[in-house]
């Protein structure tokens, strides 16, 4: 992006579509309605108004938690448009979780809806915090009514610099304790250039859709801020995502943009209508968040006719840097670095690895966040110069296209030899009766660490646990086995979304505790 002395995204994303006259094009399309750029326009001036007139300053925090729908979209540039720091919430986690967020953030104020009220009073109790709160529907009962608040009119947008805080992004990882990744406005105008427009091509008259919700990044960007970069409309509904909400949605709106995780691709698949659904108006579909194995992609692909471009971004480099393109996919792999990133596997010194072998992902890029919000120790091992440390672990090929192995962190050390969880729960994922798998390391009655597994299965049946162990036998070193394998209902989840392996390393712990299984 141009060295410009301010840079605000609520400009740069809403505001300057009505100076380039595109005002009466349609941005949301809702369940029962359209909204034009104008109409949104509208919203976030009246948002910024009523953050104004509570006292809301530039840089502050502001908690949205609110469904998807025009009021998260007004209240988000309302408050970017202000200067204040917008911090999405996801209204559907523990309020204890909430909690956490609540004094760790120490914001201004909660926007929210008057169903959520109680969730949002209830944390501020449990955290000790004073926490006003302005209601945007219904009964405020003791808060401030967006009703009730005087309408200035069109508000001015705060001339941020472009290295000030825009948004904060919760990079929870796998833990369940999350972390708040402090993006700059230049961030997010880097990346909506590099990947949105040049990779994989967002056009006017482009319609998207999301099956993640709005308070996730990768849906941020991919729903909101790229598809209103260029004046195209985005499909936002409330309800709880699942494949009958997708293709009912699919079917009324008829997107050419989705957004997609590996487990939605597999229930879609999995429902008993799927080859029924007419997919066609999409031009491709994304997926990010989780590994997509091989098979599901070539399933998807003979079932719905839709490329799948995967892609691997992280809140500190925000949205995708590594990902597949339209005409150029290599199912399996990450794709390759999006221009304007510079992306490295490097081993445990810092060196650069050559084709084949596994290491560690450096990116590089205008992308990078400031660092953790008050947790500089985490933030040095991490944000290193202009490198970003992910995490992840990654090998490249000859060609130059991108795998993704697993997480560091999450490498168990069984009998002096390295196991990567994700490629066991590869192979148990592709057992015919297993739906999901995770895989993680705890320490059995020995104290000796081992790898134990949870699944989901179509169906349970006497016997299933001891074949899932033979059919990972078959296929993998004797060492990298499950010494426990548990059948479960559902795996516990972070406040993002993703599979808690915190949780699941208890629940491990516990079962490797009873067992004297050798090996």
């Amino acid at each position: 992006m141009a060295r410009a002395e301010t840079c605000n995204i609520a400009d740069r994303f809403l505001h300057d579509r009505i100076r380039e006259g595109h005002g009466e094009r349609v941005a949301l399309r809702l369940d029962d309605r359209t909204l034009t750029y104008a109409e949104v326009a509208q919203l976030s001036h009246r948002y910024a108004a009523a953050l104004c007139h509570l006292g809301v300053r530039a840089e502050e925090r502001v908690f949205l938690v609110l469904p998807d729908g025009p009021a998260f979209v007004g209240a988000l540039f309302g408050a970017l448009q202000v200067g204040a720091v917008p911090v999405m919430i996801n209204p559907h986690q523990p309020a204890e979780a909430f909690a956490g967020i609540v004094g760790y953030a120490r914001a201004r104020l909660a926007v929210t809806t008057a169903d959520a009220v109680g969730f949002v009073e209830e944390a501020a109790e449990t955290a000790g915090e004073t926490l006003p709160v302005l209601v945007v529907d219904g009964d405020a009962g003791d808060h401030h009514a967006l009703d009730d608040l005087p309408d200035d009119g069109p508000v001015g947008t705060v001339p941020t610099h472009p290295d000030d805080p825009a948004l904060w992004l919760f990079s929870g990882g796998t833990t369940g304790t999350p972390k708040a990744v402090v993006q700059t406005h230049r961030s997010f105008v880097n990346t909506t250039e590099r990947y949105a427009h040049a990779a994989v091509g967002y056009t006017a008259d482009d319609i998207t859709m999301s099956v993640p919700k709005l308070y996730f990044g990768y849906a941020t960007g991919g729903n909101l801020f790229f598809p209103f970069s260029v004046g195209a409309s985005a499909v936002l509904f409330p309800d709880k995502v699942t494949p009958e909400a997708v293709f009912a949605h699919i079917a009324q709106h008829r997107p050419t943009i989705l957004l997609n995780v590996p487990s939605m691709m597999q229930a879609m698949l999995d429902h008993p209508d799927a080859d029924q659904q007419d997919l066609s108006s999409l031009r491709f579909a994304t997926s990010a968040g989780e590994a997509l194995p091989p098979a599901l992609y070539d399933r998807w692909k003979a079932t719905f006719g839709v490329e799948v471009l995967d892609g691997l971004g992280t809140a500190e480099m925000w949205h995708i840097f590594l990902s597949n393109v339209p005409g150029d996919v290599k199912p399996g792999t990450l794709g390759k670095p999006v221009p304007g990133f510079d992306v490295q596997v490097r081993g445990p010194e810092g060196d650069e690895l050559p084709p084949g072998e596994v290491g560690q992902l450096w990116v590089a890029g205008d992308s990078r966040a400031i660092g953790y919000w008050r947790d500089m120790e985490r933030s040095k091992q991490v944000f290193r110069g202009e490198w970003v440390v992910t995490g992840d672990l990654v090998r490249r090929d000859e060609q130059g296209y991108i795998s993704y192995v697993g997480r560091g962190d999450d490498a168990i050390k069984v009998k002096g030899k390295w196991l990567i969880p994700a490629e066991v729960e590869g192979v148990l994922g592709s057992h015919p009766e297993v739906t999901s798998a995770t895989v993680v390391g705890a320490p059995d009655a020995s104290g000796l660490l081992k790898p134990a597994a949870f699944v989901t299965v179509t169906e349970l049946r006497e016997g299933l646990e001891e074949d899932l162990r033979d059919w990972v036998l078959e296929r993998l070193d004797a060492y990298k086995h499950p010494r426990v394998i548990e059948v479960v209902d559902d795996l516990p989840r972070t406040h993002l979304g993703k599979v808690n392996r915190t949780a699941m390393k208890q629940r491990a712990e516990e079962r490797l505790a009873t067992t004297d299984e050798e090996g």
